[in-house]
């Protein structure tokens, strides 16, 4: 079966452009030009991913995102932007986007993304089904990979998808030190340097989740002029 791509693009020619190539890469696709058209046709057609521009008349694509997730709604997104602003790039990750691209970028590139981006999906959900961890534990915080839960101080968390795989992968390899393209690779399943700022958005919000004082964190440590280190909090 088809795997269904929703783009949300209100520039008419870029649409036609990504609609075109990813039919020739062997994807259905479905194209909104307006933000509350294309935030609709997220819930009702229940697409593989979205591909969702920034700046889209009624409904832009920060609020599209947002509402998304508030509605647990877990499908992957590419967020496009016309401007190279970390601050969108940023604020788009942190509510939920899975990867961003700056326009503009040739079609080629998009596609390679959306398959990388599928492909992570999709090994989540395997993991998920045949996962033999019950149960993760450091401290207080527990994880459970094969439910997609997560508790502390037996208190239910919420993460985004791909901040659940970031903190699974970093209780898998707790007390060792992960370099930020060690996590972009294992996680974003990038080949390559780059855009490691991605990776520091992620920690820092399961440190707003999962720390008690995320300036002070006791489960995931900052090793300077290296990366991250997940630790058991010392007792007190």
């Amino acid at each position: 079966m088809q795997k269904k791509i929703l783009i949300i693009e209100d520039e008419q020619s870029i649409a036609t452009l990504l609609s075109y190539n990813l039919k020739q890469a062997g994807y259905e696709t479905i194209v909104a030009n307006d933000g509350k058209e294309g935030f609709e046709l997220a819930l009702k057609e229940a697409p593989s991913l979205i591909v969702l521009d920034l700046m889209l008349p009624s409904m832009d694509g920060v609020e599209i995102c947002k509402e998304l997730r508030l509605q647990k709604v877990s499908t992957p997104i590419i967020m496009l932007t016309a401007k190279d602003d970390e601050f969108d790039k940023v604020l788009g990750l942190e509510l939920g986007a899975d990867d961003y691209m700056t326009k503009p970028f040739s079609p080629r590139e998009v596609v390679a993304r959306i398959k990388a981006v599928l492909r992570r999906s999709e090994g989540i959900k395997v993991q998920r089904e045949d996962s033999s961890s019950s149960e993760m534990k450091l401290g207080e915080l527990k994880v459970y990979p094969d439910r997609y839960e997560a508790f502390l101080n037996d208190e239910q968390l919420e993460f985004t998808p791909k901040e659940f795989e970031l903190l699974v992968y970093l209780m898998e390899n707790k007390n060792r030190v992960l370099t930020r393209d060690q996590l972009l690779s294992a996680v974003w399943k990038y080949d390559f340097a780059g855009d490691t700022r991605i990776v520091d958005v992620h920690i820092s919000h399961l440190r707003e989740k999962i720390e008690e004082n995320s300036r002070k964190p006791v489960f995931i440590k900052t090793i300077r002029g290296l990366g991250y280190k997940f630790e058991e909090p010392k007792a007190v």
